[in-house]
């Protein structure tokens, strides 16, 4: 009797898991034909249509059968900057290798199409059985990682089939998640079709051994390994420094309509002696005019900055991409954007490196290192236009204590840098 409830229990989560694969494959035809359908009007899903449709005519012209192929896959800009010095340190280590990196997102395709980490960049061809056989057939990878999300569940479950050594690397993971739900039997199968995860912080160790993945270990986030070497490089900029001159500044970073509303009420209402850059999240000029309208103070943007006069101007308008990680070298304060709003939180690393204190919204529970840096006391969370201006009055008006809080920020950074050479040192075992 036992046996048979077993085997009726089985039959029954094999129904269960056939139904979940069924209405997922169904679920991509259908965001494929709704991203047709709505490419005229919306840039991005017109963007990554295109970019999609081009992607393994690319890869046949640029790969021969003989290539020996390391496939770097990234959801977008972040998860790039996240794995860049694990894709750097490979880089040297497989020297005969071709690296193929995709980006799901135009966001992050569109900024690092070019560069010199990979021999081809595209976007990832869509989730379905046909074109997963296509685009593996072609690349034939030796060695596949992925960043931290964007776990395709077709193109996961054939690189196990085909026994090609695939990683997930910084990754998190949190309890509410069905891949450690009573109901997650589908997804948490994603979880073990990868030969080796390694994970940012321990409770996400305890979560994945929690459902029996033990092939995992605790590497710690790679992006303080990025944001260091970034003091490696050359961080000036001859023309935010005319524009700063020597007055105290603010860097605001990455941010959303939701931050600006406070920031512009800041800026209003602040004294001539504070120059203040900002860099919107989105640089869509119709945004940018809005914003500018708003302001009441002397302003520029960056993509008119040479026929101005930098040093008499109270605002800089960054509406660029690509400058941001080199202007928090000017900053004295740096608030980092997508914490007032549902967007989610920015790169607060980027500025924590150059040893300056930092100001973020009120959401940031999901980000481990916002929360670290604010018990440290080297990170300010505000909640509304009150406690904006009490945040940034206070360290506008005390330089030696902005100097203290900004190094404990940049120590921070320097007590967890590491993560790459175990990352590497570990993935060289496998393959």
């Amino acid at each position: 009797m036992l046996s048979h409830e077993i085997n009726i229990k089985n039959v029954f989560l094999l129904q269960n898991k056939t139904l979940l694969s069924l209405f997922y494959n169904i679920t991509i035809k259908l965001l494929s034909f709704l991203a047709f359908l709505l490419g005229g009007i919306h840039k991005k899903l017109r963007l990554g249509q295109k970019g999609r449709k081009e992607s393994l005519q690319l890869l046949k012209q640029s790969l021969s059968p003989s290539d020996k192929v390391i496939w770097l896959h990234c959801a977008s800009l972040g998860e790039y900057e996240q794995g860049l010095p694990v894709f750097e340190a490979l880089k040297t280590h497989y020297l005969e290798h071709k690296f193929v990196l995709t980006f799901f997102s135009p966001s992050g395709y569109e900024v690092r199409k070019k560069n010199p980490i990979a021999n081809l960049v595209v976007y990832l061809p869509l989730d379905n059985k046909s074109t997963v056989d296509s685009f593996l057939n072609i690349t034939n990878p030796k060695l596949v990682v992925f960043v931290k999300y964007d776990l395709w569940p077709n193109y996961l479950q054939e690189l196990k089939r085909r026994h090609i050594t695939t990683v997930l690397i910084s990754a998190l993971f949190r309890s509410s998640q069905p891949y450690f739900k009573s109901y997650g039997g589908w997804f948490k199968k994603l979880l073990f079709t990868f030969d080796h995860i390694f994970i940012q912080d321990s409770e996400s160790k305890a979560l994945l051994e929690s459902i029996g993945y033990t092939r995992c270990s605790l590497s710690g986030d790679t992006r303080f390994d990025r944001v260091r070497n970034q003091l490696k490089t050359d961080n000036s900029l001859d023309f935010i420094a005319k524009f700063k001159d020597t007055k105290t500044c603010i860097v605001a970073g990455s941010t959303w309509p939701e931050d600006d509303v406070l920031l512009i009420d800041y800026i209003n209402a602040s004294s001539d002696s504070i120059k203040f850059i900002v860099a919107p999240h989105n640089i869509d000029p119709k945004q940018i005019n809005r914003m500018l309208k708003k302001i009441q103070k002397p302003a520029l943007l960056y993509s008119n900055y040479k026929n101005e006069t930098l040093e008499n101007k109270s605002v800089f308008i960054i509406d660029t991409v690509g400058l941001l990680t080199k202007i928090y070298n000017y900053a004295d304060i740096a608030y980092i954007g997508g914490g007032m709003g549902s967007s989610g939180l920015h790169n607060t690393l980027e500025a924590a490196t150059f040893g300056v204190p930092i100001v973020i919204g009120k959401n940031y529970q999901k980000f481990p290192e916002a929360k670290a840096m604010l018990i440290k006391g080297g990170l300010f969370s505000i909640s509304n236009h009150v406690s904006l201006q009490k945040t940034l009055d206070r360290l506008v008006v005390n330089p030696q204590e902005r100097k203290e809080l900004g190094q404990t920020n940049k120590d921070y950074i320097t007590q967890n840098k590491g993560a790459t050479e175990h990352v590497v040192a570990e993935i060289t075992k496998l393959y």
